[in-house]
């Protein structure tokens, strides 16, 4: 729609007339295009603003367009036949100072009216200031010789160094005079970097076709558009490969602004170069105002025609010093005073190789309009798609964090974005790898919240927030949900191993009362078949296993050692009907295997005499190992879980036994015993490990006495926590006053090893109080429950300090403090028993045995040996002396009653305590303790027994030895001639299986044995006493048995003492003792001696008055 009235241009008209001009002058030509496209595009312009509204007469809009649209096709068609007849033509440039050859008239080029002839009209070059020339008519008119000689003369102005141009100026005949090159230093030739990426396409100058007469300049405002623009205006042909270059302007001074002094920067000036008027005119373009493009201080000079003298001043009055606002830039951005604008001579080429310069980037925008840029575009035109790229992806950056000035190094952005794509996004460090204030703009990239007061700020801000707080919310409900997973994970896991352990503990309860039901069926076969069984051929499979509960097996130094100390097990091969198949916890070497044998061949020669009578009872004997001992190292399992879970060992005792009777003797019962027995398929002589576990401890002991009716100490049972343990020991105290020492026992312990001691009365601060308070009531009165209460009060405040400070256990490794022993100690139980009256106290052991059939017997006793402390047994003497045989035979058989009725079976021992009481003077026996297991005493027993062919009879503890026949015949001649009956001897011996000393581990038991037979130490078949060695492993050799045999209890004391210290002699260094015990034995034996010394002397001196007695 157009105004009412308004002038419409004669569209039809102008271009009929364009159209027609074409087969005229070229000039008409083009004043016609030049002039119809200025009007077409004007038009185009009034169309767009025209305003609708008020009195206007409506016009069809769509006929205009019609007629708009059929013109530019005409003018489109005829411009393309245009160009390509000007295309054919070429612009040449002459050279400076040649007159000669263009002394022709001007060319009429398109001037506009009242321009003069020596101004000319020429494109912009964006580059900086230079000078083009006029040429005449002929110039554009030559022959092809002409033409070439022209060709060759640009190509030497444009590359006067290249050796290839020089080459063929020499050739060529006619003579054309070069420019003269002023160069301060000779400049270096560049090579261009080979680019790769998304060229541009192929760019040429669009030919100056601009005649005198007819001007055809698009307009500036088109041009800054671009091609594009154009192309869309159909103003140029899309297939045209043209470069647009900015049309000329007058030149003039451009008027510079004052700053302040400090934000100064120097700049250049618009210059303004006058040549000789007589063949050119100069013309200069004006410089960017938003970015500056400095040469590189580093770079070299560039190439350049000489100018005349008026250039050079006109270039040097020209600079002016200029300055940024200064507002907005940080003081380490400043621009540097030095900055310099890149200038391009005429006759320097736009493709120079060596070309380098400095690009500023000021708030992340370029002036892409700037000569320098247009002159960098130019140059990198082959790569300028990957370099527009990177260039665009380095303005978002700047943009994004706000930098205010960036200085880009153009040749190392040309270098860098030749190696990315188009479509390829850099990195950060690409990006600043480009620019030349690196650390700063970097310092600025990294400054806590500079993303935000970039582009977009405000909304990346917002947007950060909001993604924060959802990541919180998220994390949050994701925590939650782990923790919910995790919490459910938790409850199905336990539940799973709830139903697991149910099931486990399920089966097994099943499996343990399958072993128990059918260890009750054997038991009661063996009991049937028992007379028979132990009078016809048998096997015995010994397992010396410890089992104890899992906490004290932890505590048990060494448990396959311990589990080891009663390789006398096998003497039990003396009965001629029975086999020994001994299951032992250590992998033994050929040394030992050889000396076991030789020990047990030994039997035919001590029954005959004869050293040479020696057997091989290899076939007799088994000692076999379960393989399973090396896969539970860290487990302290016991001797009988180990064979259960070793099949080999199972598989192999079954091939032994071929369907033999047999039966088991264990060690400590132990659940997997029942296991084992019911895969072998034999029965146990053995008790159930709940009533073995049940009477072993010290409590349960403690009852099976008071069931018996024997004498124990005083004390209390089953203490469990601390206010009935003082409260139980502060009554003890008032009831036994004269009892100085008192002892305390964990239930489970063995050995010695939970046992403390305290010396309460000579430390009870109270204690004359009380004995003045017990001297004060009568007899009757003190023993009221009333009387006791005030002493009760003073004992128990002052009890707990003294137990803290003077309870002293017995073995300090285990229990180092009294708090640990009082948290064991209140954890599994425990007694509180007085310590006997006496300073000489002998502890004795009965063992015993309850047959299947019921049928209980005394298979061995003995006076304990206390090496380590007079509260842990380490050896014993063979048969007891101690006590008269009918009272201890009386207490053991009253004990043995009881606990036939409580259940248990098989082997048990019995410990006593036996002194003088200080005010009867008469012996006191007590029970101290029940071990419902195989003692390491019975095992030496049977080694004695095996080694001297001898009988022990436990009811008058005598061991009585049979001599060899010799012997016999000697001693009965001999009371013959003396007409008094032979007497019957009884033999004693020493034994012991604790002895230990450190240096045995560095003798070898070969070597050993050789030093003890040199020093006289071993044992006389003929006589039949001596000592016996029991070594029990070749790894560490630190501990060994021992047997002294002989007719004299002093005699056989002695001998064991004098083999200590010569063993101790020969296997220690005189600065080297070693850790050993046997130095304790030995006085602990000199004890012994100079006791039985003074017994010998009083009944020596009781028996003359007996006699005297009776002859009265």
């Amino acid at each position: 729609m157009v105004r009412s009235g308004q002038r419409v241009p004669l569209l039809g008209a102008r271009a009929a007339a364009a159209m027609a001009g074409f087969k005229e002058p070229r000039r008409e030509a083009g004043a016609g295009l030049g002039q119809v496209q200025e009007e077409l595009h004007k038009l185009k312009v009034k169309m767009k603003n025209t305003d609708l509204k008020g009195n206007i007469e409506t016009v069809d809009i769509s006929d205009l367009k019609t007629v708009t649209e059929r013109t530019e096709l005409g003018l489109q068609k005829h411009a393309e036949n245009y160009l390509n007849a000007i295309n054919r033509q070429v612009l040449t440039i002459s050279s400076a100072g040649n007159k000669e050859v263009h002394s022709e008239g001007p060319p009429k080029w398109g001037l506009h009216p009242g321009a003069s002839q020596k101004q000319l009209i020429v494109p912009r070059v964006p580059v900086g200031p230079m000078t083009v020339q006029a040429y005449s008519k002929s110039a554009l008119r030559m022959s092809p010789r002409s033409q070439q000689q022209v060709e060759m003369d640009m190509k030497i102005m444009l590359h006067p160094e290249n050796t290839d141009n020089k080459a063929g100026l020499k050739q060529q005949n006619n003579e054309t005079k070069l420019p003269l090159i002023t160069m301060k230093k000779s400049a270096p030739m560049c090579s261009q970097k080979i680019v790769k990426g998304h060229a541009g396409s192929s760019l040429r100058g669009l030919p100056a076709f601009h005649y005198m007469d007819s001007p055809l300049p698009l307009l500036e405002e088109d041009l800054r558009k671009g091609v594009p623009s154009l192309t869309e205006q159909r103003l140029i042909h899309p297939a045209a490969k043209i470069t647009l270059q900015i049309p000329p302007v007058v030149s003039k001074a451009a008027p510079f602004h004052e700053f302040h002094r400090q934000h100064k920067k120097s700049a250049v000036g618009e210059i303004s170069s006058r040549v000789d008027a007589e063949n050119t005119d100069t013309i200069t373009f004006p410089n960017s105002k938003q970015a500056i493009y400095a040469t590189d201080s580093s770079s070299k000079g560039n190439i350049a025609c000489r100018p005349s003298s008026s250039s050079k001043a006109s270039a040097r009055k020209s600079q002016r010093a200029w300055m940024y606002p200064a507002q907005q830039l940080e003081p380490e951005l400043q621009i540097p005073p030095q900055t310099q604008l890149l200038q391009t001579s005429p006759c320097q080429p736009l493709q120079d190789p060596c070309f380098d310069c400095d690009m500023t980037v000021y708030h992340g925008r370029t002036d892409q309009t700037a000569p320098g840029f247009l002159a960098f575009k130019q140059l990198y035109c082959l790569s300028w798609g990957s370099i527009a790229s990177f260039l665009e992806h380095t303005e978002k950056l700047l943009q994004d964090y706000a930098v205010p000035l960036a200085t880009i190094n153009c040749k190392k952005l040309a270098e860098v974005a030749s190696d990315f794509e188009r479509e390829e996004k850099p990195t950060k460090n690409d990006i600043l790898s480009v620019i030349k204030n690196q650390s700063t703009v970097e310092k600025i990239l990294n400054r806590p919240g500079q993303r935000h007061k970039g582009h977009g700020g405000t909304e990346m801000a917002a947007t950060k927030i909001q993604a924060t707080w959802r990541c919180y919310q998220a994390r949050k409900a994701y925590i939650h949900l782990r923790q919910q997973q995790w919490a459910s994970g938790v409850i199905g896991s336990s539940w799973r191993s709830c139903n697991h352990m149910a099931r486990v503990k399920k089966s097994l309860k099943e499996s343990r009362q399958r072993h128990l039901e059918s260890f009750h069926i054997r038991a009661k076969h063996l009991a049937a078949n028992w007379n028979r069984i132990r009078t016809s051929r048998r096997t015995i499979i010994h397992i010396p296993s410890l089992g104890y509960s899992q906490g004290i097996r932890e505590h048990i130094p060494d448990l396959a050692l311990q589990q080891n100390m009663q390789m006398g097990r096998l003497c039990d091969i003396l009965d001629a009907n029975v086999d020994v198949i001994y299951i032992c916890p250590l992998h033994l070497s050929e040394e030992l295997l050889q000396y076991y044998n030789k020990l047990l061949g030994l039997q035919a020669a001590v029954r005959s005499g004869n050293p040479e009578a020696m057997g091989d009872l290899q076939d007799r004997f088994r000692i076999l190992t379960p393989e399973a001992i090396n896969s539970f190292p860290e487990h302290h399992m016991c001797l009988a879980t180990l064979l259960k879970y070793s099949p080999k060992t199972i598989k192999r005792i079954r091939t032994l036994l071929q369907s033999r009777a047999a039966y088991i003797v264990g060690g400590v019962p132990h659940n997997d015993d029942l296991a084992v027995a019911d895969m072998l398929n034999v029965p146990i002589l053995g008790s159930v490990p709940e009533v073995a576990h049940l009477y072993s401890t010290k409590s349960g002991s403690k009852r099976i006495f008071a069931s018996a009716c024997v004498p124990t100490p005083p004390g209390e049972s089953d203490i469990y926590n601390k206010e009935q343990m003082i409260s139980v020991l502060s009554q003890l105290i008032i009831d036994n006053m004269e009892v100085q020492r008192w002892l305390f026992k964990v239930n489970d312990e063995c050995g010695g090893n939970g046992t403390a001691y305290c010396d309460i009365i000579s430390h009870l601060k109270c204690y004359p109080w009380l004995q003045k308070e017990h001297q004060r009531h009568s007899p009757e009165t003190w023993s009221e429950k009333w009387a006791h209460e005030l002493a009760l009060v003073k004992i128990s405040q002052e009890l707990p300090g003294l137990l803290a400070q003077h309870v002293q256990p017995v073995n300090e490794k285990r229990f180092p403090t009294w708090e640990k022993f009082l948290q064991t100690f209140l954890t599994q139980g425990g007694v509180i028993e007085a310590f006997p009256l006496s300073e000489h106290v002998t502890n004795l052991t009965v063992d015993m045995l309850i047959e299947p059939t019921g049928k209980i017997k005394i298979v061995s006793s003995g006076d304990q040996l206390h090496a380590e402390g007079p509260l842990r047994s380490s050896g014993t003497t063979i048969p007891q002396r101690s006590v008269d045989p009918a009272i201890l035979n009386s207490l053991c058989f009253k004990i043995g009653e009881t606990c036939k009725s409580k259940g248990v079976l098989g082997y048990f021992s019995v410990d006593f305590v036996s002194f003088i009481h200080p005010q009867t003077m008469e012996q006191q026996v007590w029970a101290t303790d029940l071990d419902l297991c195989y003692s390491d005493q019975l095992a030496l027993t049977q080694l004695m027994l095996y080694m001297t062919d001898g009988n022990l009879d436990c009811t008058s503890s005598r061991f009585e030895v049979s001599l060899g026949s010799e012997k016999m015949e000697s001693q009965r001649i001999e009371h013959e001639e003396t007409e008094t009956p032979a007497p019957t001897s009884s033999w004693y011996a020493t034994a012991s299986s604790q002895l230990r000393h450190s240096s045995l581990a560095e003798t070898y038991y070969g070597v050993f044995l050789q030093t003890c037979q040199a020093c006289g130490v071993g044992f006389d078949l003929q006589e039949k006493q001596g000592t016996v060695f029991i070594l029990y492993e070749d790894q560490q050799r630190y501990r060994l048995g021992m047997i002294t045999i002989g007719e004299d209890l002093q005699g056989v004391l002695m001998t064991f003492a004098h083999n200590l210290f010569i063993i101790h002699q020969e296997i220690s260094a005189p600065n080297m003792q070693g850790e050993t015990n046997f130095k304790m034995a030995i006085q602990d034996i000199e004890a012994i001696l100079g006791i039985t010394a003074e017994n010998k002397l009083k009944l020596e001196e009781e028996q003359p008055s007996a006699a005297d007695a009776l002859k009265e």
